[in-house]
């Protein structure tokens, strides 16, 4: 009865809404309709979860059935991640959930013809130039490669980082440089972000262009068109001060970083821009298609979102 007398929820846009959330040590609930962390001592905190793109759980966490059934509600993708928030586990999906999109962005991925348009398009936003001309997915690849790994290198030479080179062991993460954690640390900030913004556009992760065969291939593809323009210039800057816990201190630069650039309002749009480069349209429903036998109710979320 109390739930009936409840508001009703009223999730955020993705575009407007806050970055993420890291919870560690404590046990996420429901309480009156409301999102809770309650720690060890029996402390709550509520978290507006309707305004929250994604919560990264790290180790100590537990969270209720209710909780989940809420974030999924909202939209709010719940990502289980390792010590400091580097190292994904699982991740719920609250979104996805767009049969004709799921299906463009399929047709694009296995049309090589317009799979190769969407990699230029991909090509051209990264570098701010046109990709060059008569060349294949394979070679415009290796080209990207190559310019990345410049790119690390003026980067480093200009925050003053001594750099070798982008490598790390997922088993002896600590064994690992301070640029390197660095840029784990902020990289899957990004990645946690990029995702909650492709699945609330109602697109597919795992389907991607350039990157292929993992289940976050679209999330790389598409944050690795900001990646060089947020969070690395900060992994960076950061590690040139050797903190002694580098990963806090890059999460809460990602945290005011993705504040202060509005990330998200851009990153589905900029989906949108490299799908459309394909020129195709998504498709139609088959007039043999037969509607629900009891209509789905209409998603509070944005256009990926399920329907609860």
């Amino acid at each position: 009865m109390a739930g009936s007398l409840l508001p009703p929820l009223k999730p955020l846009p993705m575009k407007d809404r806050v970055s993420m959330i890291f919870v560690q040590y404590g046990q996420i609930d429901v309480q009156d309709g409301a999102f809770v962390v309650i720690d060890k001592t029996g402390v709550r905190m509520h978290i507006p979860v309707g305004s929250v793109a994604c919560i990264m759980l790290e180790p100590g966490t537990r969270v209720s059935h209710a909780a989940v059934h809420l974030a999924s509600t909202v939209g709010t993708l719940l990502v289980w991640v390792g010590e400091s928030g580097v190292r994904l586990y699982a991740s719920g999906q609250p979104g996805g959930a767009r049969a004709d999109r799921l299906l463009y962005q399929a047709k694009l991925a296995l049309d090589d013809e317009l799979r190769l348009k969407v990699v230029r398009k991909m090509y051209e936003l990264r570098f701010q130039e046109p990709a060059p001309a008569r060349r294949s997915v394979e070679q415009l690849r290796g080209i990207e490669g190559a310019r990345v790994r410049e790119t690390y290198k003026l980067l480093a030479k200009q925050y003053g980082v001594d750099w070798r080179s982008r490598n790390y062991d997922r088993n002896e993460w600590d064994a690992a440089d301070i640029p390197n954690r660095c840029l784990s640390a902020a990289t899957s900030c990004l990645y946690g972000i990029t995702e909650a913004a492709v699945l609330a556009a109602g697109y597919a992760p795992a389907v991607g262009f350039i990157h292929t065969g993992k289940p976050l291939s679209f999330v790389y593809d598409i944050a690795d068109l900001f990646k060089f323009e947020t969070v690395v210039p900060l992994a960076f800057r950061i590690a040139a001060k050797a903190p002694h816990q580098p990963e806090r201190e890059v999460r809460l630069g990602c945290r005011d970083l993705f504040r202060s650039s509005r990330i998200l309002a851009k990153i589905i749009p900029t989906i949108e821009e490299v799908l459309s480069a394909g020129g195709i349209s998504p498709p139609e429903a088959p007039p043999e298609s037969v509607p629900p036998a009891i209509p789905n109710p209409e998603s509070i979320g944005d256009a990926g979102h399920r329907a609860q």
